[in-house]
């Protein structure tokens, strides 16, 4: 068995646009690799004739040139289906203007797949109300490379020490775009200024989405991309999380990983892993995260109880956990 795994962002201008980016669609892709690898399965980046299957990560314009050429020649094709076009309008600007387009294509395009893996139940039903059958959806969790993301205690010293974190510090990992919640994250900054809000992530231009505010309050700190997202997540006391849609929210498995207190707002895509009081605060509006974050900030315990929680649940979700059920799925489709 021989795979390509395939992500044209990566084959595109040599990567440009995924450089200094740290996306869940990367952490994804480079999981798919150590899935592989710990499986013996042999893969490739780059398309070849010997491949047995095409596995393509968010499918543009060159790879369905690239799916179109695989099925010509008998393979099997498994698309992920980590973009849904419900996200688009609070990504980039011009996310309404091309969403009735995206949504023509994604939907021919996931139909040229013989599997597509959708990383949540919620995920499946969005794709299916697309018109896709349900037959050809698998539910597949991205999962977390546990040996990429893990408590330690010298990374935290490390970046708290760079980012003059003192005392307990409340922060979140993710694009600085206004799905992830910026605003929210920014009034919580202002209401408590005596504790210090971190935001590791790309911070793009003003011209593709909406700029931050000129002036922040004092004890926030965008730090923009992050080499080390292990001890961006170390330097952390309390994960917070307010995007407004996700597919799955990989950065939740992560901050589990690494031992990470949660607070999160509710979406579908959370439902039957994330559970609230187990191994997160989960709240249904903006006056219960602010009420949840005052009590991690108070309860100690609580925040012990609620970080095994979240370690617990990111055992499940390790890809280690997840390769029997990866296996399987490509031994099927290669007999069937």
């Amino acid at each position: 068995m021989k795979i390509c795994l395939y992500l044209e962002y990566l084959h595109f201008l040599g990567g440009l646009f995924y450089k200094n980016i740290g996306t869940g669609l990367l952490s994804s892709y480079d999981n798919q690799k150590a899935t592989l690898k710990s499986l013996g399965i042999e893969f490739t980046e780059k398309w070849d004739n010997s491949c047995d299957i095409l596995q393509v990560n968010t499918p543009w314009l060159r790879s369905l040139w690239l799916i179109k050429k695989a099925r010509r020649q008998g393979k099997k094709v498994i698309i992920w289906a980590h973009v849904a076009v419900e996200e688009l309008p609070e990504v980039f600007r011009f996310g309404k203007l091309i969403y009735p387009l995206a949504k023509k294509y994604l939907t021919y395009a996931y139909g040229q797949a013989d599997i597509v893996f959708c990383p949540t139940e919620y995920t499946k039903s969005l794709v299916i109300a697309y018109g896709l059958p349900a037959e050809k959806l698998i539910v597949q969790s991205n999962g977390i490379d546990r040996s990429f993301i893990y408590p330690s205690p010298e990374k935290r010293e490390l970046y708290r020490k760079e980012y003059n974190c003192q005392d307990l510090t409340i922060g979140t990992v993710g694009l600085v775009i206004p799905r992830k919640g910026v605003d929210k994250f920014i009034a919580l900054a202002k209401n408590l200024p005596e504790y210090k809000f971190l935001w590791f992530g790309k911070i793009y231009s003003k011209l593709l989405v909406k700029g931050l505010p000129k002036i922040l309050p004092p004890n926030i700190k965008f730090a923009g991309y992050v080499a080390d997202r292990c001890a961006a997540f170390n330097a952390l006391d309390i994960f917070v999380f307010l995007s407004s849609g996700e597919n799955e929210g990989m950065v939740l498995m992560e901050a589990a990983a690494a031992g990470l207190p949660i607070l999160v707002k509710e979406l579908p895509a959370y439902q039957g892993w994330l559970i609230h009081n187990e191994n997160c605060l989960m709240a249904k509006n903006d006056q219960e995260v602010s009420d949840y974050l005052n009590l991690l900030i108070k309860d100690a315990p609580l925040r012990e109880r609620l970080s095994q929680g979240a370690k617990k649940m990111a055992e499940k979700k390790d890809i280690k956990t997840l390769n029997k059920k990866l296996l399987a799925i490509y031994q099927g489709l290669l007999a069937s």
